[in-house]
């Protein structure tokens, strides 16, 4: 995966378990990112992509199946009086 980013970028600094760093700089060296900032900030998108999913289930979990149905109904009744017959 590629990660693109045509937005300015700023420098932090980041501190990592050996172990850790051996891993990525793996990854730098078998050519699965161009360098260590590319692999951290791949890495960092993806785990944020996926706890705004999570999240987004989590929220989706909490409503009643009456509650989701209803809200899932509620532009269809609107919707319909405009449908063509067939």
């Amino acid at each position: 995966m590629m990660y693109r980013h045509t937005m300015p970028k700023a420098k932090i600094a980041v501190t990592l378990d050996a172990k850790l760093l051996a891993r990525l700089d793996a990854l730098v060296r078998e050519g699965a990112f161009p360098n260590r900032s590319r692999a951290l900030e791949a890495a960092l998108a993806e785990r944020l992509d996926r706890q705004g999913r999570t999240r987004l289930a989590l929220q989706c979990a909490r409503l009643s199946a009456v509650e989701e149905r209803a809200l899932a109904e509620e532009g269809l009744s609107r919707d319909a009086r405009s449908w063509p017959a067939y």
